[in-house]
This record gives structure tokens, C-alpha cells and sequence, in this order.
């Protein structure tokens, strides 16, 4: 990694521990505090401890972003020896690390750029590891952030949630919606792209979502060229994420799909059995 410009991000990236290891990313972690204890991601709290305690926790956990003193260690440190900084975070509509970054960045004697992913969990990954890529090459910062924003315009994110209470209590969706689709026993897919939500499926039970993919996502993904990188994320057991995984080994022969449990802010919001599909495409390669 060059030490002209180093990467930072925050802990709802999905990257694995080889990748950050390899590229030297600063992780800045959020917080979740389940029944009054709080625990800090990737730090006091591994992805499955968290899903076994958010199961058998009395309360929907709560989640908080980084404090800005955390960001703003982070960026001092990292340009101790004169390099620069690239940050990119989390959605800024789903949480206000991206502000806290901002504010840490003005504050910082380290020269900082803060990048709004729009989007987060192995979709931001994708973003932070092209950027660590070009970074290790000797790119400057306007090209880094040029292609990380190449990078979100062509990802793709569907999550298929499965219980809607987390995304109610949370306040991610409509409370009145939410109320009558768990009475219908409704699941639903979304989508997440450049930073806009929407919802493309109402259907009951996970047949409905089975259907979705089978109808609409996989035969979009064979027909898209240039798919770089694949990841699925879940929270907990469902036999939708190995189904999903089998049909793009299946359509996308020698593809390598990355699966993992989410990370404990994502899995809060989520619920129990849900799972996001992600992959990011690259025509110009």
C-alpha cells in the first residue's frame, strides 16, 4: 500500500479480515447496544456473537455511529508520515457516520476526503477495495474518487427481508406499511442504488422472494457482462442465501461469490433472515 494515500472506512463495510489486513484500511466502528450493554463491531463483538444475542435479546437493539473523536484519531494517525486520506462510509441517510467523518476531516491536520458510498455492507467493500487498488498503484485522489464513483454506479444491491419488525421499530420503513404487511405475512425485496430505496416485491412467505430472483435478478445478471465481484450477506439461517449462491454458480460459471454473516448495525435493521445480494459490474475493464 502506497503511504502517499491511505483508505479508512467504518465498520459496516463487509470486508474480510485477509483484505483489510492486506491493504492496511483503517476501520472506524460503529456501536450497537443490546438490553443496556453496548459492544463496539470487530472489536468486542464478532458478526455471529451479535446474531445469537440479537435473537435472544428482550429489545430491538439500538445502534450508534462512530463518536467523532474516533474519526478524528484515525485521520491524525493515518497521515502522521504526510499521506493523505480517502474515507468512505456508510450511507448518509442510513446513518451519520458519513457527517461525523466530514466534521472530523475539517478538524483534522490530516489532508482528508470524504467519499458518501450510498450504500453499505459488501456493496461499500467493493468501493474501499478498488480504492485501496488504485491507491497501492500511485493513483492521485481525484482519480481515486472518480472511480469509486464509477464503482457505485454500476453495483447492485437486492436484499430480501424476510421480517419486517426491525425495519419498522428502526424506523427504515413506513410504520403503517409495515403494519400491514406483517399481518399478511408479507416479504419483500429491495433495492438499494446510488443512494435511492425501493421497493420491488410484495408477495407472501419466501416463495415470493425465490420467484423475484428467479423471474427478474438472474436473468439480469447473465445478461450483464463484465461482473467483477459477487457477494451475499445474511443474517442467521435461511435456505434462501445458499439457493441464491448455487443459482449464480450456476448462470455465472467460475464466479467466486463471497458469503458472509452481516455485520451487527446492518443485522439490527434487517431481521433475522434476511440476506442482500450484491455484485458490481465493470464494462470498461
Amino acid at each position: 500500500m502506497s503511504n502517499k494515500i491511505r483508505i479508512a472506512t467504518d465498520s459496516t463495510a463487509g470486508l474480510t479480515d485477509e483484505e483489510i489486513k492486506k491493504y492496511h484500511i483503517a476501520i472506524v466502528p460503529l456501536s450497537v447496544v443490546i438490553d443496556g450493554t453496548t459492544y463496539v463491531e470487530r472489536e468486542t463483538i464478532s458478526n455471529d456473537e451479535f446474531y445469537q444475542k440479537m435473537k435472544n435479546a428482550k429489545n430491538l437493539p439500538k445502534t450508534s455511529q462512530p463518536p467523532l473523536g474516533k474519526f478524528l484519531d484515525t485521520f491524525n494517525q493515518l497521515g502522521k508520515d504526510g499521506s493523505s486520506v480517502i474515507s468512505i462510509n456508510i450511507y448518509s441517510k442510513l446513518s451519520g457516520t458519513y457527517k461525523t467523518a466530514q466534521n472530523a476531516a475539517n478538524l483534522s491536520s490530516t489532508d482528508v476526503t470524504v467519499v458518501d458510498s450510498k450504500t453499505t455492507d459488501r456493496a461499500l467493500a467493493f468501493q474501499v477495495l478498488e480504492a485501496c487498488h488504485l491507491a497501492s498503484q500511485g493513483a492521485d485522489v481525484k482519480t481515486i474518487v472518480n472511480h469509486v464513483k464509477y464503482v457505485q454506479d454500476h453495483t447492485e444491491l437486492f436484499m430480501g427481508v424476510l421480517n419486517l419488525k426491525n425495519l419498522v421499530k428502526g424506523g427504515r420503513l413506513n410504520a403503517v406499511a409495515g403494519m400491514i404487511t406483517s399481518l399478511l405475512n408479507i416479504k419483500i425485496v429491495l433495492s438499494l442504488k446510488n443512494g435511492h430505496f425501493k421497493i420491488l416485491s410484495k408477495g407472501r412467505g419466501e416463495k415470493s422472494i425465490r420467484n423475484f430472483f428467479n423471474k427478474k435478478i438472474f436473468p439480469k445478471m447473465k445478461s450483464t457482462p463484465h461482473i467483477q465481484k459477487i457477494g451475499i450477506s445474511y443474517v442467521g439461517e435461511t435456505k434462501l442465501d445458499d439457493e441464491v449462491k448455487n443459482k449464480i454458480q450456476e448462470i455465472i460459471p467460475n464466479s467466486h461469490v463471497l458469503m458472509r454473516e452481516t455485520v451487527p448495525i446492518i443485522a439490527t435493521h434487517a431481521g433475522i433472515g434476511a440476506f442482500a445480494l450484491m455484485y458490481y459490474n465493470c464494462p470498461d475493464k
